[in-house]
């Protein structure tokens, strides 16, 4: 079976006079389901036709996610300060995309205290409630309790809006206005040299 380029069955043809059009067209004879009965065959160009094909490949790698599932454990009477560097762990894991398992092991006794697990990875879903959200509730596996977080879509910063300028600036620029008031303060002066002046005056007629 012989396909064109531009996709038109050209019915079944033998092998030669299928070699012979795709010389006639400059491309190449391609089989492309060689299990098909007869053998179904294309005219194209190969060298594009594997570009293509390569050009797919990448396409679906890039759309392909590789979930990679972290763990990380706790115990049931852990203390703060454990619990704070655990929980700063699974919120970097889930930053990056991952999922995470959390594990409570129990040992010995504590196995008659579920409530005591159970009570530190409803806490620990309170604590990543903005990055994730609970896949797996907690469930009892043996001596373990898990439960799986599954990291939400990171949203994009919004930029940020430019500030407007404080309104105390003019007043802050108006300051300097005082200044005119205390060079204002010499203007009484020329009455005090005017009294001067009349005294001066006065003096000669005092004489006479």
């Amino acid at each position: 079976m012989l396909i064109a380029e531009d996709g038109e069955q050209l019915g079944v043809r033998p092998l030669p006079q299928a070699l012979a059009l795709a010389r006639e067209a400059e491309l190449d004879l391609v089989e492309v389901a060689p299990n098909a009965n007869p053998p179904v065959c294309k005219i194209m160009d190969f060298r594009r036709y594997q570009y293509e094909q390569q050009q797919r490949r990448k396409e679906s790698r890039k759309k392909a996610t590789n979930v990679v599932v972290k763990e990380m454990k706790y115990r049931p009477k852990i203390d703060i300060h454990d619990y704070t560097t655990k929980t700063k762990k699974v919120q970097q894991f889930l930053g990056e995309g991952h999922k995470v398992k959390v594990t409570i092991m129990f040992r010995g006794r504590e196995m008659a205290h579920p409530e005591l697990g159970r009570k530190i990875l409803d806490r620990l879903a309170e604590d990543v409630a903005e990055v994730a959200m609970v896949e797996s509730a907690p469930r009892q596996d043996g001596r373990n309790m898990t439960m799986v977080l599954h990291p939400l879509k990171q949203q994009k910063p919004k930029p940020a809006k430019p500030t407007k300028p404080a309104k105390s600036a003019p007043a802050a620029a108006a300051e300097p206005t005082a200044a005119p008031a205390a060079v204002a303060e010499p203007t009484p002066a020329p009455a005090a040299v005017a009294a001067a002046a009349t005294e001066a005056a006065s003096e000669p007629a005092a004489g006479a």
